[in-house]
């Protein structure tokens, strides 16, 4: 009985050692293999300024999470997160799959740069849908990969909330374009026994997120050719209005 007692007592030890250090570095943890697993799938640099997340009440911010361009585009940035708000279920934390509640990105900042068909964004889709959660290496072989980018996850909800987009296109006639995106909605990954790994989060979400913008970036170009078409419509009626004035001059002083 004595030993057991002191079995159990020794566990508990453990089991508060580990939520302390949990407690004290996760947020650093949650950095860490952000940076580690994003370029693993986007193919780009992926960076992160801070992230705070408290175990007691689940709730977490992660703020200045930039995701960079594709070689060959000269933007800062493909996207940046200013904000995303996090709501996990504390009991999860150190179970085998972490339940996120929510995740919501708050008026996130997007680049389009290129042509309407071919674009930093359509690249950076090219590499997610060639990733397919995989991990593709990007950074040297010696570099461990944090264990919590292999944690098995469920988010019950993701926004991507009043996006700005900024489209510079290599099209004639068309001026950089700015437009605020509806909200995104992704819903429930990884609720199955199995879970989501990072990775494949990753992938999911942001290959939604780019086949909502495209199109949306695409409506408002052609939109924006169509204002210059009427616009030349208008001037070239213009211009032919003044030559007929002009002509019917010429033949005014003939007749004198």
């Amino acid at each position: 009985m004595k030993k057991l007692f002191i079995a159990v007592a020794a566990l508990a030890v453990v089991v508060v050692a580990a939520l302390v250090f949990l407690a004290s570095n996760l947020d650093s943890v949650l950095k860490a293999a952000i940076e580690a697993i994003g370029p693993k799938v986007t193919g780009t640099s992926v960076t992160v300024d801070s992230v705070q997340l408290s175990v007691k009440s689940g709730s977490g911010t992660i703020r200045g999470l930039v995701i960079g361009n594709p070689a060959g585009y000269k933007t800062a940035y493909a996207m940046r997160l200013g904000e995303a708000r996090l709501e996990i279920d504390p009991s999860s934390i150190l179970s085998d799959k972490i339940v996120i509640k929510s995740i919501s990105v708050i008026e996130p900042e997007v680049n389009v740069e290129g042509g309407i068909q071919e674009n930093n964004l359509s690249k950076l889709l090219a590499n997610l849908q060639n990733s397919s959660g995989t991990t593709r290496p990007t950074t040297s072989a010696k570099e461990p990969t944090p264990e919590a980018a292999t944690k098995k996850l469920q988010v019950d909800d993701f926004l991507f909330s009043k996006a700005k987009v900024a489209a510079q296109l290599d099209v004639p006639g068309i001026k950089p374009l700015s437009l605020t995106l509806p909200d995104i909605h992704v819903t429930r990954l990884g609720t199955g026994p199995e879970g989501i790994t990072a990775a494949d989060l990753t992938q999911k979400v942001l290959n939604q997120v780019i086949q909502e913008i495209l199109p949306a970036v695409t409506k408002a170009a052609t939109g924006a050719l169509g204002d210059v078409s009427k616009e030349a419509s208008k001037a070239l009626d213009g211009s032919k209005g003044q030559i007929d004035k002009a002509v019917k001059g010429v033949g005014d002083l003939f007749k004198k």
